[in-house]
């Protein structure tokens, strides 16, 4: 470069550390790539530009020192045009881009990048910097340009978290490139256990909430500006504090409890989001907060059940509930949402259609529209010019062929409009042993009535990307490494019932004391769990076990209704690593069946070991989980037999994850999980 040439243009682009020709591979072979969004490419050009005559100051500077000057002014933290991956799908998991932390790692650091969010229309929520970061509700003022916050503190080390995996940087930066990143997203939107979707649209950012039952905390909270790219934002309900059997107490324990079906709703006049959830004790609550993150507040019950419930705000600020399992029913709250105003059946479920419930409810122009499922293989809609009624109905599928293979019928959800008008529904699909997963569809209007579009006579596997505005930030990755670096999990993160919150810590790592004496995991205390992602994934865990007391047992293995583990159990001033198979509940009343016998153990010494666990939830039969272990996180060699998953539906959450630690004769032990690395199969 001559003296009279300028510098110009310097940056540093994010893709896959895969050089194609001294470059960045190509956005078709990073989208083939599941990974990517914790892989990178590092691409400088330096190219003159005469137009750039500010710069020309530098002609007499060294070049030596020019670089590094104009590197602080030109990074771009995000992918290029050319750098753009597609969203997460069967064949594509893996979550868009990442943001570079400000060391330069891809989620490694503690500091998450946040764009400044565009926001306008009704509601005006603001998206923050990562998961746990404070998002704030604005009137219907348009908010333009937003605020830029850096290094915002999340619920997750100060740092991104989706899929409660990534440890820093992920979710943040301004979107650079092509928008949309493609001309088509591909079904399923989230290959994860996310059931009973709702999603509504506050200003530009969509929420979902979905059922987790007697997980906590419970009704987790996902965020996106786009409907195809999702990242967990929080949950709406803190804690399970529903009684001793939601503490696994004695032998008491709730599986399949806690809240299914369930409505999130964010109200104009006081700013804040609603959720309202019938749990399994036989009572509804409403649950208040003015931004997703909490938090939450509960009310008082307001005084029965509303099964599969669906909540309506409506634009007189009237609060109603559709309802029911067979028949369907419509309550009005009264203005708090802390009591039932009046309740009435407004739909008799003909013998043609059987059994109707997941209620939602909408007002859309002049009618009243409730959206309900025939379990599990068909969907209607019930329309009327009142809340009360009279409704009238119409089927919108029914054996509808999906769009995953051997998943089943997309059915139950929700319908949401974007900020152009556009309507769009979102289903969910049975796919077990990997649960419920989520898949999107637009939807159309005739007559007032809304109308599924279809492919092929069926639910498009591909549909066209929703015109909406471009991301003010990049999502938060669902893979990646979490190294429990805040006092917080991230939201992706659940514990196995209510946990003892006295027995657990995070900071710089996690550390996990025992809470239960007992010699069956699905009574033991404070075990956390983690969705699988499909199709399949691979989780490890670095366990310093040096804590561990005689006859405490700790691992991480795969939970559901069947579970299998890899661990280290102290018994008899000996240390072992074991694997535990064929732990499993009975299907009636969810009493254990079998607590599981070792099916390999070898002696272990050093006070640290590497346990992972490698699972595979494409739906059908014959899915395995297999176990592996490492001495120096490097070299993994497999341990014990793989764990057949069942793919019964009775249980109704998928198989997770889980880090587990109790003891079998008196308490006071402890175990640090370092890091938790989730990565496509």
């Amino acid at each position: 470069m001559g003296r009279d040439q300028h510098l110009s243009f310097v940056q540093l682009r994010v893709g896959c550390f895969r050089p194609r020709a001294l470059g960045c591979p190509s956005r078709d072979e990073r989208r083939s790539r599941a990974d990517y969004s914790h892989q990178v490419c590092l691409k400088m050009s330096v190219s003159p530009d005469p137009r750039f005559k500010a710069l020309r100051f530098f002609a007499s500077v060294p070049r030596s020192l020019v670089l590094p000057f104009l590197l602080t002014l030109s990074f771009e933290w995000a992918c290029s045009s050319d750098s753009v991956p597609t969203r997460a799908s069967a064949g594509n998991p893996g979550a868009v881009g990442g943001a570079v932390s400000a060391a330069g790692q891809v989620n490694g650091t503690a500091g998450a990048l946040s764009g400044g969010a565009s926001t306008g229309g009704r509601g005006g929520v603001v998206g923050a910097a990562g998961d746990g970061a404070p998002a704030t509700a604005g009137g219907g003022s348009s908010q333009s340009g937003g605020s830029s916050q850096s290094g915002g503190a999340s619920q997750s080390g100060g740092s991104s978290q989706s899929g409660g995996s990534s440890a820093g940087g992920a979710a943040g930066g301004g979107w650079v490139g092509d928008w949309p990143p493609s001309a088509t997203f591909q079904n399923p939107i989230l290959w994860q256990d996310l059931a009973d979707p709702e999603v509504i649209r506050v200003g530009d950012v969509f929420y979902y909430t979905g059922s987790n039952m007697h997980h906590s905390p419970g009704a987790p909270i996902l965020r996106s500006y786009d409907l195809v790219n999702w990242e967990f934002a929080g949950h709406a309900i803190p804690s399970q504090d529903f009684g001793a059997a939601y503490r696994l107490q004695g032998t008491q324990r709730a599986y399949i409890g806690g809240n299914w079906a369930s409505s999130l709703r964010f109200r104009e006049s006081d700013k804040k989001f609603y959720f309202l959830a019938c749990i399994r004790t036989g009572q509804t609550y409403v649950w208040k907060a003015s931004q997703v993150e909490g938090p939450w507040v509960r009310g008082p019950s307001v005084g029965n059940c509303y099964y599969d419930a669906g909540m309506l705000i409506d634009t007189d600020d009237k609060i109603y509930v559709a309802y029911g399992h067979g028949n369907i029913s419509v309550a009005e709250l009264n203005a708090d949402a802390t009591a039932q105003v009046r309740a009435a059946q407004v739909f008799t479920t003909p013998s043609s259609i059987g059994t109707l419930e997941g209620s939602r409810m909408y007002h859309v122009g002049k009618y009243y529209y409730i959206w309900a499922t025939r379990p599990a293989n068909g969907q209607y809609v019930l329309r009327s010019t009142a809340p009360f009624g009279p409704y009238e109905s119409r089927e919108i599928l029914l054996n509808l062929s999906g769009p995953t293979q051997g998943a089943g019928v997309p059915h139950q959800g929700g319908l949401v409009e974007t900020q152009a008008g556009d309507w769009y529904y979102m289903a969910f699909v049975d796919a077990y042993p990997g649960a419920r997963m989520p898949v999107l569809a637009p939807i159309t209007w005739e007559n007032d009535w809304p109308v599924l579009v279809k492919v092929n006579n069926g639910w498009g596997e591909k549909y066209p990307f929703p015109k909406v505005p471009r991301p003010p930030r990049l999502m938060a990755p669902h893979t990646g490494i979490d190294k429990f670096t805040a006092a917080t999990l991230g939201h992706a993160w659940e514990w196995n019932h209510e946990p003892d919150n006295t027995k657990w810590s995070s900071g710089a790592g996690l550390t996990l004391q025992t809470a239960s004496v007992t010699d069956d995991l699905y009574q033991a205390r404070n075990t956390l769990t983690h969705r699988v992602i499909g199709p399949g994934s691979t989780a490890t865990i670095e366990l310093d076990y040096s804590g561990m007391q005689d006859g405490d047992v700790a691992g991480f293995g795969i939970f559901r209704h069947t579970a299998g583990f890899v661990g280290v159990k102290k018994s008899a001033g000996a240390t072992r690593l074991v694997m535990v198979n064929g732990a499993s509940l009975n299907v009636s009343g969810w009493t254990t069946n079998s607590k599981g016998m070792e099916v390999a153990t070898k002696d272990i010494s050093g006070g640290k070991i590497w346990l992972r666990v490698s699972a595979d939830i494409r739906p059908g039969t014959g899915r395995q989980a297999t176990f592996h272990y490492s001495t120096d996180g490097v070299t993994f060699m497999p341990f014990g037999t793989a764990h057949a998953m069942s793919n019964d539906w009775q249980f109704y959450i998928g198989y997770r994850f889980a880090i587990l630690n109790y003891a079998t004769t008196s308490l006071g032990g402890s175990v640090k999980v370092n890091s938790f690395e989730i990565k496509m199969n």
